[in-house]
């Protein structure tokens, strides 16, 4: 399975992405920048997390409106598979590949620390290397990833299997509706999620509970 990583200005995590998907594909990923009009055939494309452009304006807005997103967002009609950790998260939102929006965690602060995690579907391209509602470890690093959505949206997300992951055992740290932490697009093939899983794919990162989320979307794992 070949794979790209999204790179833009004041991202910050690509080099622990690219590392990951390394580690775990046994193949470097090839990288697309910000001006970029067409993206390589892969199978997976990640934007990583950061501070793209500084999150002036709103967190990702900027980064939404370059080139090289409307290319990911062709790749995702086609059926591509894509992931937005943290940053890229509010990515794919501002660039309406997944609805809701990120807000301003209710604290006020950045908050930089391990939490649990519900996989509340096991039955997508990402998860499904994990068991129905199984409990990982996972850690957040972020200052706006307060998931909200109006009442329609969040009930269609709820009611058709789109919330993969929530912030489990009181651990939610920004105040997200519902504890959401991360979920897909109708089409199941485009995932948005806060948490960092690729700081946690190895025993040196001290666990592996992220590893399987990669290989599920890279088709090196099968169900639990």
């Amino acid at each position: 399975m070949k794979s790209a990583v999204v790179l833009l200005p004041g991202l910050n995590r690509d080099r622990d992405m690219i590392a990951a998907l390394t580690k775990i594909s046994g193949k470097a990923p090839v990288t697309v920048w910000q001006t970029d009009t067409d993206i390589p055939d892969v199978d997976l494309i990640v934007i990583p997390g950061g501070f793209s452009y500084g999150d002036y304006l709103r967190c990702g807005a900027i980064a939404a409106r370059m080139p090289v997103l409307k290319a990911v967002a062709e790749k995702a009609a086609k059926g591509v598979q894509v992931i937005g950790v943290c940053n890229g998260f509010q990515i794919l939102v501002e660039a309406g590949l997944l609805p809701g929006a990120l807000m301003r965690n209710t604290s006020l602060k950045f908050v930089c620390r391990e939490v649990k995690l519900q996989v509340t579907n096991a039955n997508t391209a990402f998860t499904r290397g994990y068991t129905q509602n199984q409990i990982i470890r996972c850690p957040v690093a972020h200052h706006d990833g307060n998931y909200f959505a109006d009442t329609d949206t969040l009930s269609r997300l709820e009611g058709e299997g789109q919330v993969v992951f929530r912030y489990a055992e009181g651990t939610n740290p920004n105040g997200s509706l519902n504890d959401i932490a991360g979920i897909v697009s109708k089409d199941g093939n485009v995932l948005g999620m806060m948490p960092h899983p690729e700081n946690l794919i190895e025993a040196a990162h001290g666990g592996s509970d992220g590893r399987a989320l990669f290989e599920s979307a890279l088709g090196l794992k099968t169900a639990a």
